[in-house]
Parts: C-alpha cells; sequence; structure tokens
C-alpha cells in the first residue's frame, strides 16, 4: 500500500525536490531537446517535468531554410518553469543573449575588439548589435571627424572596442573611434618610418590657417609653414595656394614621438642670398617695390624673396621726423642706394635719400663762404635765429654775429618769426649738416672805435655772454683761447671742452679752430675772463627744453635739439 500511496512525509520530500529543481534552473541556460514542430512552434524538452514552446523565428535561419528538426539540441534561457497553461517559458534569445555577455565580458577583460552591426538610430547615438547583445554607440565615438551621413556604415559587420559593461543594468557602449585611431597611429607610424628628413615628397593641400597649410602626404599631414612657402614675404597662405592642390614639397623635421612633420616650399629653389653681396655692392642703385611700412622705416622687396630696409633715418636730408607713410606708400617703385649688406643675419640696408643730390653740400657749391643769402625767420632761440634757405636747409645766426654794437639779447630783439632777413655765409660743415650764418658781417669788419675798441670789455664781455674763440694753442690739459671779438685771451680746461666725457679730448680741436664757448668768469680790472664749452652745450640744452617740451614730456634730448635745429616746420 505504501509502495502505491507515497506516506505524507514522501511526498513532501518529493515536492521540495521539485521547488529545488525549478529554482536551480530559473533564470538559466540550459540544453534542451526539440521533441515536435508545431507550425511556428517548437516543443523543447529541458528535463523537467514539463516542456516549452519556443517560436521558430527565434531560431533564425534555421527555422527559415527548415533545417531545425525534432531531436535537435538547443541552449535555451528557462524564464519560469511553468505558466497558467502547465508549460516551461522558454527563450532562445536569451540565451543567444546571456551566451554573448558571457563571450563579451571575457573579451572587455582581455582588452580585445568585438564584431557588430549599427542597426538602428536613437537618441545621441546609435544601437548595435553584438551576435545577439544590443550595445550603445555614442555618435561622438562613431568616427574621427563628426560624420553627417551614417547610412553607408549601417548592417555592415565591423570591429568595436568596449568602452563600458554594466550586466545589472543590461548596458554596453562600444566605440568605433578608438578602433579607427588605433589604426591611424599604426598607419601613421609605418609612413613616418618610410619618410626621411631632406626627402622630396607630393601631397595635397587639406586645410589653410592664417599661420600655415596642411598637406595630406598619404595618411599622414604635415603643416608647411607660412614662412618655409617661398623665399619672399608671404602675408597669407592663399596668396599662393588653394585646397586641394597638388604640391611638391620638402621634409624639412620629423618628429618621431608626436609623428609631427614639417614641410617646406622655398627649398626646393635655390637661396636668392647666397652671393648677395656680389649682386649688390656698396653704394649701388638698385630699383625695388614697398612691400611694409613701419614705424622705424619701410621694406622694399628687391627680388622675389630679397627684401631690405630703408630706415626712417635714411629716408629724406631735411625731413627728420616724419612718418615714413608720408614719405613712401605700399607697392611704389623706388631707387635706393645699397648701404650694408650682411648675408649672415640676411639683412640688407638701403638709403634712399642717397638717391637725391645732399643738400648741404649742393648748398656749400651754390653758396660758398662769403656768399650772401636771403631767407625766411623760422624760429627764435636763445642762442640765435634759424634762417630758412634754398634746398630745404636752415642756417644759424648765432648772438654774437647779429650786431657789432648790440649785444645778442638785445640784437635779437629787432628780428620776429617770419621776418625776411639777409645774411652771410660764415661756414657750412656737411658732415654735421650745420650752416653758420652773419648778419652783421653784412656791414664789414668791426667798426673802427667801436664797441670792440673801448677795452678790455669790448663787446660787452660779462658773465653768461656767450663768445667766439680761436684756438691758439693745444696740449693735454686743455686749450689757450683768444677771444675773436674781445682783446682778451683765455684757457679751456679739459673738463670744460665738452659734457660728454668722450669728447673731452684736446686733440679733437685743432689751432686756427673757431668755436663758440660762455663766460663764466670775468674780472674787469685784470682783464681775466675763464669760458666754458661744457656751460654752453649745458644752457643750451636747457633752452631748447624750455622751448620745445618738457623733460618730461616723453620727447628725448634729441628730437629737442633736432626741432631747435630745425625750428618751426609749419
Amino acid at each position: 500500500m505504501s509502495e502505491m500511496n507515497p506516506t505524507m512525509e514522501e511526498f513532501e520530500a518529493l515536492l521540495n525536490e521539485s521547488y529545488a529543481t525549478h529554482d536551480a534552473v530559473e533564470g538559466q541556460v540550459v540544453v534542451g531537446t526539440i521533441t515536435a514542430i508545431e507550425k511556428d512552434m517548437a516543443i523543447v524538452d529541458v528535463g523537467l517535468k514539463v516542456e516549452g514552446r519556443i517560436a521558430l523565428k527565434e531560431f533564425g535561419a534555421k527555422a527559415k531554410d527548415g533545417t531545425l528538426k525534432a531531436g535537435d539540441q538547443v541552449e535555451v534561457y528557462v524564464e519560469r518553469v511553468e505558466n497558467a497553461l502547465g508549460e516551461a517559458v522558454l527563450s532562445r534569445d536569451k540565451a543567444r543573449r546571456e551566451e554573448s555577455w558571457i563571450k563579451l565580458e571575457a573579451k572587455f577583460e582581455a582588452g580585445e575588439r568585438v564584431e557588430g552591426q549599427i542597426f538602428n538610430q536613437v537618441k545621441g547615438g546609435f544601437t548595435v548589435d553584438l551576435d545577439g547583445a544590443v550595445a550603445f554607440l555614442p555618435r561622438s565615438q562613431v568616427d574621427i571627424r563628426p560624420i553627417r551621413d551614417v547610412t553607408p556604415l549601417m548592417n555592415t559587420p565591423q570591429p568595436f572596442e568596449i568602452l563600458k559593461m554594466d550586466k545589472r543594468r543590461g548596458n554596453i557602449v562600444v566605440s568605433r573611434r578608438t578602433v579607427l585611431e588605433e589604426s591611424r597611429a599604426e598607419q601613421r607610424s609605418e609612413i613616418v618610418q618610410n619618410l626621411e628628413e631632406g626627402q622630396t615628397v607630393e601631397g595635397m593641400v587639406k586645410n589653410i590657417t592664417d599661420y600655415g597649410a596642411f598637406v595630406d602626404l598619404g595618411g599622414i599631414d604635415g603643416l608647411l609653414h607660412v614662412t618655409d612657402m617661398a623665399w619672399r614675404r608671404v602675408n597669407h597662405p592663399t596668396e599662393i595656394l588653394s585646397i586641394g592642390q597638388t604640391v611638391k614639397v620638402q621634409i624639412i623635421r620629423i618628429n618621431q614621438d608626436t609623428h609631427r612633420i614639417s614641410l617646406g616650399m622655398k627649398q626646393l629653389e635655390s637661396d636668392p642670398w647666397d652671393g648677395i653681396g656680389e649682386k649688390y655692392p656698396i653704394e649701388s642703385k638698385i630699383t625695388g617695390r614697398v612691400t611694409n611700412i613701419t614705424d622705424y622705416g619701410a621694406f622694399v622687396e628687391v627680388e622675389p624673396g630679397i627684401e631690405g630696409l630703408i630706415h626712417v633715418s635714411e629716408m629724406s636730408w631735411t625731413k627728420k621726423n616724419v612718418h615714413p607713410g608720408k614719405i613712401l606708400s605700399t607697392s611704389q617703385e623706388v631707387e635706393v642706394v645699397v648701404l650694408e649688406v650682411d648675408p649672415d643675419k640676411r639683412r640688407i640696408s638701403l638709403g634712399l635719400k642717397q638717391t637725391l643730390d645732399n643738400p648741404w653740400e649742393s648748398f656749400a657749391t651754390q653758396f660758398p663762404v662769403g656768399q650772401h643769402v636771403e631767407g625766411e625767420v623760422k624760429n627764435k632761440t636763445e642762442f640765435g635765429l634759424f634762417i630758412g634757405l634754398e634746398g630745404d636747409v636752415d642756417g644759424m645766426v648765432h648772438l654774437s654775429d647779429l650786431d657789432w654794437n648790440k649785444q645778442g639779447e638785445e640784437a635779437i630783439e629787432d628780428y620776429n618769426k617770419g621776418d625776411m632777413v639777409k645774411a652771410i655765409v660764415l661756414d657750412v660743415d656737411i658732415e654735421k649738416e650745420r650752416i653758420s650764418l652773419g648778419i652783421k658781417q653784412l656791414s664789414g669788419d668791426q667798426p673802427a672805435g667801436g664797441a670792440a675798441a673801448s677795452g678790455s670789455d669790448s663787446g660787452g664781455l660779462r658773465k653768461n655772454a656767450v663768445v667766439t674763440c680761436e684756438v691758439t694753442a693745444v696740449s693735454d690739459n686743455g686749450l689757450d683761447v683768444k677771444l675773436v671779438d674781445h682783446d682778451a685771451k683765455s684757457f679751456i680746461r679739459r673738463a670744460d671742452l665738452s659734457r660728454d666725457r668722450d669728447e673731452q679730448r684736446p686733440e679733437r680741436f685743432s689751432v686756427g679752430q673757431r668755436v663758440d664757448a660762455r663766460v663764466t668768469q670775468y674780472i674787469k680790472k685784470d682783464n681775466k675772463v675763464s669760458v666754458s664749452i661744457k656751460a654752453l652745450e649745458i644752457a643750451e640744452e636747457k633752452a631748447a627744453v624750455a622751448e620745445f617740451g618738457s623733460s618730461d614730456s616723453g620727447a628725448s634730448l634729441g628730437d629737442i635739439l633736432g626741432a631747435a635745429l630745425k625750428g618751426d616746420e609749419k
């Protein structure tokens, strides 16, 4: 009886065994056997008390071509052991996904690539079939560069790299871009290995920037900097290149670590600076085109690749403080003189004013010493008058050369800016660009019995007066001089020869030379007078600063004294 009808304890044990079996297989992939195929369903026995049904479409190609048949063993996923119909709930798709996850996790851990197909577009990217498992491909990871149309890439088997896996959430993130970058890096490395510095290659211009152009050398880009495009000045690469153009370039440098390649075009041509000294000898006249104008001068292209600089000081004999743009204009053809050539520094110094006659030489030729001239008073200073003369040059009438009978400070009050005056040429210093004039000399020599003949104080000699001295002797300690317009002698000490220590050299002077100086001491009863060139220079500088600008105006002393010598050019 007990064999036919189990006891309560035996039934409970069988029930627990059944539940234990159910728990062990639910949520697992097991091997089952197809017992029958009915219409579009396959009946599968997985070793439980009940069988399960799986739609034939889950078996893919085998169901379509009829190769799937009863007796075949297949892997299936057991979701539940029994449903409302008393059947096992099985899934072939989930079994495939489980199988794929196991394989993908192994490859992810090993850092291996996986193969998949992009099959759909979703928000922010695309979905990829990895042999049953669905992964997400972010849009930024599709390609190295953004692409508009992904259609050609869809439903095509291709390699991907798994970036992230989360089995609990069922998330897989993959990248196609990293695979391409690795392949590209390998390709670049191989290309770089086959290139050498100094090699000449052909490439296509891919992109142009303000500083150069990127050239595709067949899988790797090189930079052709704007300064290496031509020997001549290139303001922008588009002047000589266009995107898509095929160019021949030379490899200048290769960085094996970064795979950066520097290219050059001008290196394929001969250097125009070779033999430049023989081609453009000093003082030769040449013609060029103004390419650029700056505050300090103008650049002139004398031939493609060769530019010289006309410094502002070499532009005009008379216009000393004028911006180069007011003398020359860009693209203007000019004739210049070669002043200096330095092949090592690749510099040529040019002169514009040298193509014209030196106005001081012309003046000296046309108006020798003793010649009478006439001009307009351009400026009045504490040390004399500046007279505008023919040839756009100025001459100076010193205070001591204004009047025989009046002191200079008194005589200058008889003149106003704009007055036309006559004078006589006393001296022309071409090198220093100075012309000395006299007005009192127009009436001849000093009148007899005049102020100069009145004794030791002839001509109103006094402290701080400006006098003209003639050198009578030169010694190591200084100069013996006699005052030209006064019956007096003096000695100018070495320290009083100039405010510039380098110029305090008596040997700079010669017997018979005339110099201006300032009276620093005068003892009338002894007719003893002390004079100083240094004191006069200091006084003239103070006068120039007071007349033309303060010491904090931003103008240099040279600017101020230059303005004083030039006078107003308005």
